[in-house]
């Protein structure tokens, strides 16, 4: 493990110090080079209105005002615009490698970016608003009338660091989700206390499915940016130049009203833009201390891997008790119940588990509704109970007949046979496939993400996010991995050993 561990950070440090001192070439930042190919943009149309989403008439479609903006763009440069779908916190990581040329959609303006990329002036200002249930909108107005209750927002964003901020502060309770979508209907149905998100996301979800109140107060203002690689200076002034005067001939304020986003406070924006000639914020090279982010962060991965180590073993328990009874059923239940269990089986084993958590955390949350820690345990339990049941039916039929007949003729009953013959035999036959199984379960378990559970995977996507780089923060979370799953592979192969039939 030593060894193991060795090598994957010294890979990890060299990957980062690569990117870390990786220079552009010194052409691509004297002019803007004219082309005829067309101008490639990233965004996430699953983020939906108003940033960018699918047309309901036409899918093949995009509108949005992030649309409307990068059609300007590229009108400027005399090129045709082309969308190239990425996930949301992988927008800018696309840009640095070079999978299109802009990053939009949503991308909120911070420090950071301007130490690792050519950051656009900021275009858009949004309102960081609490939003809760009408029975609590008296009595909930900051961060601080939160203490102990639950506050969700997206990971790897503004919103998510002050809430955090907020656990320290003031005791509240972070729940990150992927989306912006389930943060407000989990405050609908009592699962969080408030959501704390851009006032954009928060009136286009009471437009939609209601049920909650947006405090008018911000707590906190922000921008969102155009983001563009580091040697695209030359391109990121172009840029500049392009939106302040789309600001001034009244285009951008246009796009805005037609997406319901436009009030006095974008216009008294605008204007300070115009007159203060915002600097472009030239990109640099990053002076963060590897040492001290592995330092700072690795005490937080740890903690996500209690949460990851503890749901697979719980889970795993799980898969096992039912898979045994699955099994037994298979083997020694009726006709009836044996199709029964092979219909469950075939049904888990041919959904996605992804799927089934969806539906168990979400989907029934109008007849129960399951804590996500237990709907995680419950549903990876659930899942792999069927595939468990599989390895312990096919165990207990390997063992011979002539074995079982020997058993009966001696007088021993199902059970006994079951107990002392053919269980023992079967658990030497599973042992190996089920190890496999516990191992791919832990490794699934960075599903759970999706019903807001923070474990090893989310944690470290949302610190690779922070970093800018998935190197280091993907070296550790493999490190980690590997230092849970090794241990018990070799557990295993043990057992195995010991008790091998000569």
């Amino acid at each position: 493990m030593i060894r193991i561990a060795t090598r994957v950070l010294s890979i990890a440090a060299v990957l980062g110090a690569t990117w870390a001192c990786a220079k552009p070439p010194a052409s691509s930042t004297s002019a803007v080079p004219t082309s005829t190919e067309p101008l490639r943009w990233g965004g996430d149309a699953e983020g939906g209105a108003p940033f960018v989403e699918a047309d309901a008439a036409d899918p093949t479609t995009l509108r949005g005002f992030d649309v409307e903006i990068a059609t300007m763009l590229a009108q400027a440069l005399g090129r045709e615009a082309q969308f190239v779908q990425v996930a949301w916190a992988s927008i800018e990581q696309s840009v640095a490698r070079g999978d299109f040329t802009i990053g939009m959609s949503g991308l909120e303006d911070r420090p950071a970016l301007h130490e690792r990329f050519a950051v656009s002036l900021p275009y858009y200002e949004f309102r960081e608003v609490l939003a809760v249930r009408a029975a609590d909108s008296a009595r909930i107005h900051t961060m601080a009338d939160l203490r102990g209750r639950r506050v969700g927002t997206l990971g790897a964003t503004m919103a998510w660091e002050m809430v955090l901020a907020a656990q320290s502060t003031h005791g509240v309770v972070p729940v990150s989700y992927d989306d912006d979508v389930h943060p407000y209907t989990d405050l609908a149905s009592g699962r969080v206390d408030a959501v704390l998100l851009d006032h954009v996301l928060a009136e286009r979800s009471l437009r939609r499915i209601g049920g909650f109140v947006i405090q008018p107060e911000a707590v906190a203002r922000g921008h969102y940016v155009a983001v563009l690689a580091a040697r695209d200076s030359a391109l990121r002034d172009t840029v500049n130049a392009t939106l302040r005067a789309r600001m001034r001939d009244g285009s951008l304020e246009r796009v805005f009203r037609s997406w319901n986003v436009w009030d006095a406070q974008q216009a008294a924006f605008q204007q300070q833009v115009l007159r203060d000639s915002v600097p472009s914020g030239d990109a640099v090279t990053t002076g963060r201390d590897t040492a001290t982010s592995i330092a700072t962060y690795l005490p937080v991965l740890l903690r996500a891997a209690v949460i990851t180590l503890l749901l697979s073993v719980l889970a795993m328990a799980l898969a096992i008790t039912i898979g045994i009874g699955l099994a037994a059923g298979r083997v020694y239940g009726a006709k009836p119940l044996r199709i029964l269990i092979t219909a469950y089986v075939e049904i888990i084993r041919g959904t996605p588990v992804l799927l089934q958590l969806f539906v168990l955390y979400y989907g029934l949350s109008d007849v129960v509704r399951l804590p996500a820690f237990a709907a995680a345990v419950i549903g990876l339990g659930l899942n792999y109970a069927a595939y468990e049941s599989e390895i312990y039916r096919a165990a207990l039929e390997a063992i011979p007949t002539l074995q079982l007949e020997a058993a009966r003729t001696l007088g021993l009953s199902e059970l006994q046979i079951l107990r002392l013959v053919r269980g023992p035999q079967a658990l030497r036959l599973a042992l190996a496939p089920m190890t496999n199984d516990f191992v791919a379960l832990l490794k699934d378990s960075s599903l759970v993400s999706v019903i807001t559970v923070v474990e090893l995977t989310k944690q470290t996507a949302i610190y690779a996010t922070n970093a800018g780089s998935w190197a280091i923060p993907g070296a550790l979370c493999a490190l980690v991995y590997l230092a849970m799953s090794l241990p018990l592979s070799r557990m295993a192969r043990r057992l195995e050993q010991r008790w091998k039939i000569a």
